[in-house]
């Protein structure tokens, strides 16, 4: 599916994404190092393990630049309003443009998207008609990478063996116990404000309050515009 690339001029969106990456840069980093290559070396764990966290480490970023580039649903400065729709339309108070109805103007972004659910700072893109299927597997694979994360990090110290040689000339062996700390410290936030934001979003869609489900029964099909 072909996608429009949509870029925010935001610093504020730029620094949160960053958070993200780094976090995701962090796991994706030390956790093989430190946990999964060590016990795979001795046995403990199989390669399907590793490549199954690459793998889920891979969809994550890959949904997460795919929903901060991709176009929302900005609206094309001429629209062509259908005879048959426009009292489906309204006029919008800031950009002096024809917008439907449940469409909403961003401040950051400058512009009206259409069925606009919010503006995620962390993605740094608004979150709206055409990108909402985007946002939704970015917290999805977050939430499935966030839990593989947490769960390596409980079975390194309470299921799996203790390794029985060690690299002590690494620095992450050295600080190991900090490192999976702070890796679980990471996991657990993510993995709680990801699951809260997906539960929100499901319940929005399946209720019909969702931008998937904004316009009313008579105009469910939304117009196509020229490019």
């Amino acid at each position: 599916m072909g996608l429009q690339i949509h870029f925010v001029v935001d610093p504020q969106g730029w620094c949160c994404m960053g958070i993200i990456i780094f976090v995701w840069l962090y796991n994706t980093v030390f956790i093989p190092k430190v946990i999964l290559f060590p016990h795979y070396e001795e046995g403990h764990i199989s390669a399907v393990a590793i490549l199954c966290y690459y793998l889920c480490s891979l969809f994550c970023i890959v949904s997460l630049l795919r929903s901060s580039v991709a176009d929302p649903g900005r609206l094309p400065e001429n629209p062509k309003i259908p005879l048959t729709e426009r009292e489906f339309w309204e006029l919008c108070n800031k950009c002096n443009m024809m917008r439907p109805k449940r469409s909403h103007h961003c401040s950051r972004c400058g512009h009206c998207v259409r069925r606009m659910d919010h503006h995620c700072p962390w993605i740094n893109n608004c979150v709206g008609e055409d990108n909402h299927w985007l946002f939704l597997q970015l917290c999805f694979y977050t939430q499935l990478l966030s839990s593989f994360t947490l769960i390596l990090d409980f079975c390194h110290y309470y299921y799996f063996l203790p390794l029985k040689k060690t690299n002590w000339d690494f620095f992450v062996f050295r600080h190991e116990l900090a490192l999976i700390r702070i890796s679980t410290f990471m996991g657990l936030v993510i993995l709680g404000g990801i699951s809260g934001l997906f539960y929100t979003q499901l319940m929005g869609i399946f209720t019909r309050r969702g931008p998937w489900s904004a316009w009313p029964t008579s105009c469910w099909a939304r117009p196509r515009w020229p490019p």
